[in-house]
């Protein structure tokens, strides 16, 4: 028996299926699917600077309080010339964009291709479709001049704890993170520091990476005040940081 007869025994023995030549194929070419869907979105936003990546949950309808504080806080970062960014769907992504397209700047969603809830929202400047999470992923950071943050679930925490672990360990350049509606995350916000914090898991400085923010326009002038002194376009050191994202 060769070696290749004894792997597949043993595949056989242990119930795994050897991939066929199709399957195969199939994989590898849908490498070529993933690196369309970077060069469209490095090509589609690269002009877009400077933006803010927002995020929140896609249950919330409109009329509902934090619809309207996400429409509101949108709106004002739109007039102030940022574009925004969301993830293109319903709930609060909607808000994010209905808000940005009422204003001066580009409303750009990223939207995903799910088995179920997204969908596309009207308010979009510019529209990119995904297959894939990490892709989408990249293109919220890798334009991000901050990331504004409202009440939602596991999409929205998965969001959260990607740019927080991205800039704690310099794979991303400092920006500011601001979660909105402190009642909601403080929960949160005191489970990082009664939890991670004293095993050393994190680093009590660690929570200095987000702030927690409830009026609009200090959300607004936040991101202003981080930039004061250095302007929006991220240095030669930064560049070269975000290109190894």
């Amino acid at each position: 028996m060769t070696g290749l007869e004894h792997m597949q025994e043993h595949d056989k023995f242990l119930g795994r299926n050897t991939p066929n030549d199709s399957a195969l194929t199939r994989e590898s070419w849908k490498i070529f699917q993933i690196v369309a869907e970077f060069v469209e979105g490095f090509e589609r936003l690269a002009q877009i600077k400077p933006s803010v990546s927002m995020f929140g949950s896609a249950r919330i309808p409109p009329g509902h309080p934090y619809y309207e504080l996400a429409e509101e806080i949108a709106h004002l970062l739109s007039e102030a010339g940022f574009s925004v960014v969301s993830g293109g769907g319903p709930g609060l992504m909607e808000a994010f964009n209905k808000g940005a397209y009422a204003g001066k700047s580009p409303s750009i969603g990223l939207n995903i291709h799910l088995p179920a809830e997204q969908s596309g929202n009207p308010y979009q400047d510019i529209s990119l479709t995904f297959r894939h999470f990490f892709s989408r992923k990249v293109m919220f950071v890798k334009y991000a001049a901050a990331y504004v943050v409202l009440p939602g679930g596991f999409g929205t925490l998965d969001e959260i704890a990607e740019i927080l672990t991205l800039v704690q360990t310099g794979k991303t350049r400092k920006i500011p993170i601001i979660l909105v509606q402190s009642d909601f995350w403080q929960g949160l916000i005191t489970w990082f520091k009664d939890v991670l914090v004293p095993p050393g898991m994190i680093n009590a400085a660690d929570l200095d990476l987000f702030q927690v923010i409830d009026e609009p326009a200090a959300v607004v002038n936040a991101i202003f005040d981080h930039y004061e002194q250095r302007g929006f376009e991220p240095s030669s050191q930064e560049r070269d940081i975000l290109l190894d994202l």
